[in-house]
């Protein structure tokens, strides 16, 4: 081949291919955005998160299975056509403020290493949208996704894997995960995955950039026969077991519920009573914890206090830092609703089993409707009502 051949092909090569280099990757944070068409729109999103949306004036008739929420015909028959999602978010200093926090049907939190505290929330009846940062998996958060139906999918960044108890990525292939709920960064990256260097609005650690899209997850988990229903044909919710739920009534005084993780004043939470909206308004650290998405702050209408044992693995792992808490059995617990405090017994059979609360007289407490937030906290921990 002639030079004057080889040098034109080796420009329009490279004309190419920085073109093709341009579009992939002149999004935030370096990365495509995730502005790209949705599979599961129901109506078009009029927001800046990717959510989905729906008509806010259609009637409420329609109770959520998670925490009781009444919603529109419509979107029950779109909630219907997935199965439940955990996602692991982060609550590291760098992390906040944290989107899709407000759009979970549940949230459990616990520490994960160090006296910072992560998050697992579950999504079903809503679309956040945006949702992270998105970290690690640890095994207790790996039992309470499992209480929502066979193969509920499990968004995370890796997890925990050093040989022992707490190794929750061995466990999920025991679980037989792999390849099918489990939803692991590690081996599907983007565009499900991506890292946004600048959704925070200041510089942080890599490690607190990574972010999915929630109906994103709902359509890869379609792509792996995960809908409603999976391969068999077995919807997600035979044997789930609801919580029974009230329409609640608002307390007439302020209340505040003060817990610590750890003595680290960075993570300690307080929960606010509003009479006015009959729901707890969430600080952490002392500042109010806003979700990124809404910028506004978070709030719940039950605050649910677990306490369990809390051990260390005792893997080799660094600083022993992964932990233990015993998520099966019974114990004590306290249930903040409606402005008033009740004091509890948790029982949880096994891993697949629901965790029910019941009061002094063995009766099932029944919630508040409205997003339930799960603290875990160890025996003998200090839980300041004022």
């Amino acid at each position: 081949m002639k030079k004057p051949v080889l040098i034109f092909l080796a420009i329009f090569l490279y004309g190419f291919s920085t073109g093709i280099s341009y579009a992939l990757f002149s999004g935030n944070g370096g990365f495509p955005s995730f502005d790209t068409p949705l599979t599961h729109t129901v109506k078009k999103s009029t927001n800046d998160y990717d959510a989905i949306t729906f008509d806010e004036n259609a009637a409420k008739t329609e109770s959520c299975p998670l925490n009781g929420v009444k919603y529109s015909k419509e979107q029950r028959e779109w909630w219907e056509t997935h199965r439940p999602l955990g996602v692991m978010v982060e609550n590291h200093l760098e992390a906040r403020p944290q989107s899709g926090l407000s759009f979970a049907d549940v949230v459990y939190e616990s520490v994960a290493e160090g006296g910072i505290t992560r998050f697992l929330l579950v999504f079903y009846c809503q679309d956040a949208g945006i949702v992270g940062p998105v970290r690690s998996a640890r095994t207790y958060f790996m039992d309470y996704i499992s209480e929502y139906g066979d193969y509920p999918l499990y968004a995370h960044v890796g997890g925990a894997n050093t040989p022992g108890p707490a190794n929750a990525l061995g466990q999920i292939g025991d679980y037989g995960w792999n390849q099918y709920n489990d939803m692991n960064q590690f081996s599907i990256g983007f565009p499900t995955f991506k890292r946004d260097e600048s959704r925070l609005g200041h510089p942080v650690a890599t490690e607190h950039t990574m972010y999915s899209v929630t109906n994103k997850l709902w359509d890869l988990g379609e792509k792996r026969g995960l809908t409603n229903k999976d391969k068999t044909g077995a919807s997600w919710d035979e044997g789930f077991v609801p919580y029974e739920f009230t329409e609640g009534a608002a307390g007439s005084s302020a209340q505040n519920i003060h817990i610590d993780f750890w003595d680290n004043p960075e993570y300690a939470v307080d929960w606010a009573y509003q009479p006015e909206t009959n729901d707890y308004a969430r600080s952490n650290g002392g500042e109010p914890h806003l979700d990124r998405n809404t910028k506004k702050q978070v709030t719940a209408k039950n605050v649910v206090v677990l306490f369990m044992t809390e051990s260390h693995a005792s893997d080799g792992y660094e600083n022993n830092s992964h932990m233990l808490y015993g998520t099966k059995g019974s114990g004590d617990g306290l249930v903040f609703k409606d402005g008033k405090e009740i004091k509890a017994t948790w029982k949880k059979a096994d891993r697949t089993g629901r965790t029910i609360l019941t009061d002094s007289t063995g009766k099932e407490i029944a919630f508040t409707r409205g997003l339930i937030w799960f603290e875990i906290q160890p025996i003998g921990a200090a839980v300041v009502v004022k």
